[in-house]
């Protein structure tokens, strides 16, 4: 770094600003091929309501008994359609004090989800073994926490990851994979859930919109499915985006279609 980049560089810092490297459009488009999503062998269904909190997940959901779901919004569509299904849910969140219903089906409790054990977080290994320990039936896991699914995915034994037939991850900050260090701590989190993870649907949040550079786009905020890879038998790419399931995540932005570099 030259003298007059580290001066551009302490005085955007003392602005309130950090000027960062990019990362290598190369490196950027490595990883989004990685995360191409497959027809990993069943049709995708929706399971919650037709906005935010609903999600296209593999038909896949004989014998599976629990979800863990950590984050607690104004609905529970998702948990809520899965009670109909006879699958329990077990909830967490320490910015709420329960659930925005009441169901026989739902276990709360008032805890972020983390990569530490305190008297505020736990950590995904430790929530499951409360409720679940020595279990080996499969599980569900739908995940939005704001930016915390990152340490949450990396700070969990494999073992644990492996327990869930299907995950259902909302990503965010995903515009800062053009950042080093971020790019480098995606990577991680990515590689850790493609050991024993395909991904099965991808289907941004129109919420926030996407940043374009050097070609490549990238919604900053997005929904991952991904499906054990014991449960599948053959792959192909997909390329029905978006899925006539898909709907936008609110009315109140215009749509926000899955950009080709993610699948094409």
């Amino acid at each position: 770094m030259n003298l007059f980049e580290r001066m551009a560089r302490d005085g955007a810092f003392a602005l309130g600003y950090n000027l960062t490297d990019q990362t290598d459009g190369a490196e950027v488009r490595d990883l989004i091929g990685r995360l191409r999503p497959l027809h990993c062998g069943r049709e995708l269904i929706r399971i919650g309501g037709d906005a935010d909190g609903g999600y296209l997940i593999p038909d896949d959901l004989e014998g599976v008994e629990y979800c863990f779901s950590p984050g607690v919004g104004a609905v529970a569509d998702f948990e809520s359609h899965l009670a109909r299904l006879g699958i329990k849910s077990f909830l967490a969140d320490r910015s709420v004090d329960s659930p925005p219903i009441a169901r026989p089906e739902f276990t709360f409790d008032k805890k972020f989800l983390g990569a530490t054990d305190t008297e505020t977080s736990f950590t995904l290994k430790s929530w499951r073994d409360k409720y679940l320990a020595g279990d080996v039936r499969d599980l569900l896991l739908e995940m939005d926490i704001e930016g915390s699914e990152y340490e949450v995915i990396l700070s969990a034994p494999s073992d644990t990851l492996s327990a869930f037939r299907v995950m259902v991850i909302e990503f965010h900050f995903l515009e800062k994979m053009f950042e080093p260090f971020a790019h480098a701590v995606f990577k991680a989190c990515f590689d850790k859930i493609l050991e024993h993870f395909h991904v099965a649907h991808l289907h941004p949040n129109n919420c926030c919109g996407s940043v374009q550079r050097r070609g490549i786009e990238v919604p900053r905020i997005m929904e991952f499915t991904f499906c054990n890879k014991r449960r599948v038998t053959e792959t192909k790419y997909r390329k029905d985006f978006p899925h006539i399931l898909d709907r936008d995540n609110t009315g109140r932005k215009k749509p926000l279609p899955l950009p080709k570099c993610w699948y094409s």
